[in-house]
């Protein structure tokens, strides 16, 4: 049976609606106000949704946005409002809203509104995550008002980060719907007009300065003069500071440019405590775009992910998210899963090649060694000089040394 989602802070309305809806042969569920719309839309998975614009703890069109941003918009859902006006019927239209009803809401103008809904070929969701779908994380809430006011004025920005990073969240955050992806760390050839042409109005994006060849940098110079021309967004991020590009043979130039406007944005290990929304909104994201089964993490699983150490930053996040999803033989995800994945990933991380020379993999240890207390302790130099038996400015030097990134902050 088509099941409808009726979503208004008064009762009389929603009952009203329920009758209606029942008598045209619907199965109808009722929220009361946007908390329980949340939970409802999660649970019921309804066909199509009537959604109130005005209620006591968070209006309709941000509950819009929100199911927009996590990729949850995959039915129809229609605006009703008793004292709306054409910019809030605009905007809710623009976010993805089927239609606007004016209450009182005649019969046949919902009926019709509903039949022309349910008719309406469902949407996929869509591919990626983005900050807007934090709603409760004031730090995620906070980095996405920085980044669009970083776009507003500049078409090119970049994130100087170390282990965790959200560099590709940020990115993917600041991507117009329906634009295209440009990765300029994917491309191997030169990059021509005809390819702007076709990411017109896009976003561009690498992960890390520091990987790319003569010919990758030579294409991040030619797409950054032709920013403005093809109306075109940039987004870098960098691991190392300018004066370590220059010394790698970089052109002086282009690392000006780059380094001209820049941002530090928090990493996964600052924000320990927003990972249980983090994990959970993927988890929803990849189930909603059928890409795992339907899977609940535990408040263990929560907690264990919370406690994990997130250096290779949100891509590892959503790779763990994603193979627990798939390997789990239980609908609910437990924390010992968790733990024993966690941990075997952890050790295979730390195999080393043997056929390297003696110094390169006395190096590399070290480096895995650092980065991988480093996690633990959250970034804590404190703690971490106390744990490795290194006083704290050896410590800094020997981290400078692997190029290790770390910032003098929480250190007591």
């Amino acid at each position: 049976m088509t099941k409808i989602l009726v979503v208004d802070d008064e009762i009389g309305i929603r009952e009203l609606l329920r009758e209606i809806l029942c008598d045209e042969g619907y199965d109808v569920v009722l929220a009361e106000n946007a908390t329980a719309a949340r939970a409802a839309r999660q649970a019921a998975r309804p066909d199509l949704v009537l959604l109130d614009i005005w209620m006591p703890d968070t209006d309709g069109v941000t509950v819009l946005k929100e199911w927009s941003a996590s990729g949850l918009l995959t039915m129809p859902v229609i605006m009703m409002s008793g004292h709306g006006t054409i910019d809030t019927a605009v905007e809710a239209i623009r976010f993805g809203a089927l239609d606007f009803l004016e209450k009182p809401i005649a019969l046949q103008k919902l009926l019709s509104a509903v039949k022309r809904g349910l008719q309406r070929q469902p949407s996929k969701a869509q591919s990626h995550l983005t900050l807007a779908a934090f709603t409760r994380s004031t730090p995620l809430r906070d980095l996405q008002k920085r980044l669009e006011q970083f776009s507003q004025k500049s078409r090119l920005l970049l994130l100087r980060v170390g282990p965790g990073s959200l560099a590709e969240l940020c990115a993917r955050s600041l991507q117009k719907p329906g634009t295209q992806w440009l990765d300029l760390t994917n491309l191997s050839q030169p990059l021509e007009v005809q390819a702007l042409e076709s990411a017109r109005g896009g976003q561009a994006f690498v992960e890390d300065l520091s990987v790319l060849n003569r010919l990758q940098q030579k294409n991040l110079a030619f797409i950054i003069e032709r920013l403005d021309k093809y109306d075109l967004h940039l987004l870098v991020a960098s691991t190392q500071q300018a004066d370590t590009l220059l010394k790698e043979g970089w052109e002086p130039t282009l690392v000006r440019r780059l380094f001209e406007v820049s941002l530090v944005p928090p990493s996964l290990l600052e924000l320990k405590d927003e990972v249980p929304e983090l994990v959970s909104q993927l988890l929803l994201h990849l189930t909603e775009s059928g890409e795992v089964p339907h899977r609940a993490l535990s408040t263990g699983a929560l907690n264990a992910l919370r406690n994990s150490p997130w250096g290779g930053g949100f891509a590892e996040l959503k790779a763990a998210v994603k193979s627990l999803a798939l390997g789990s033989l239980e609908e609910s995800i437990s924390a010992e899963e968790v733990i024993r994945f966690v941990t075997r990933a952890s050790t295979a991380a730390l195999a080393l090649p043997l056929d390297l020379p003696l110094r390169e993999a006395r190096e590399t240890f070290e480096r895995l060694y650092f980065e991988h207390h480093l996690q633990l302790e959250d970034g804590n130099i404190t703690r971490l000089a106390e744990k490795t038996g290194l006083e704290r400015t050896h410590l800094y030097r020997k981290l400078k040394q692997l190029g290790i990134q770390v910032g003098r902050r929480a250190e007591v």
